[in-house]
């Protein structure tokens, strides 16, 4: 499967990164860069149920690909979600079905990081995305 462009940018910055720290301090940077969600798009409607902090999800087809917006009220995650993001947006709906979380977080060298909880939210994520594209 093709990687949207975001993502081999993801994967040739975090294989280029020395040991977990700086992985971690990426990891920040990431997170900082997901464009803020409106009030009006934080509201309860759009909130991924199955995670332990505040995350908002929003999606949006374009011309046949999904963009999704997202953000979450926890640091960390708000980079995990914006590793996500980079990984699905601009995908189809049936690309989207066919996406391994794991295999992206370990490919990242993040996966050892993921806790149950963390990665249970993840995929709470990726599950609302895909209901969006059903």
């Amino acid at each position: 499967m093709n990687l949207p462009a975001d993502a081999v940018t993801a994967l040739e910055t975090f294989e280029a990164a020395a040991g977990w720290e700086q992985r971690a301090r990426l990891l920040m940077q990431w997170g900082e860069r997901l464009p803020a969600l409106s009030d009006v798009q934080m509201c309860e409607t759009n909130r991924v149920h199955g995670c332990e902090s505040q995350v908002w999800l929003v999606g949006e087809l374009r011309d046949s690909h999904w963009q999704f917006s997202a953000n979450s009220d926890a640091r960390l995650i708000r980079g995990l979600v914006a590793l996500l993001l980079a990984r699905v947006n601009g995908l189809s709906a049936i690309e989207l079905q066919q996406v391994d979380l794991p295999q992206w977080f370990n490919q990242l060298g993040l996966g050892r990081q993921l806790s149950q909880s963390r990665s249970n939210g993840l995929n709470a994520v990726l599950q609302r995305m895909r209901e969006l594209a059903q």
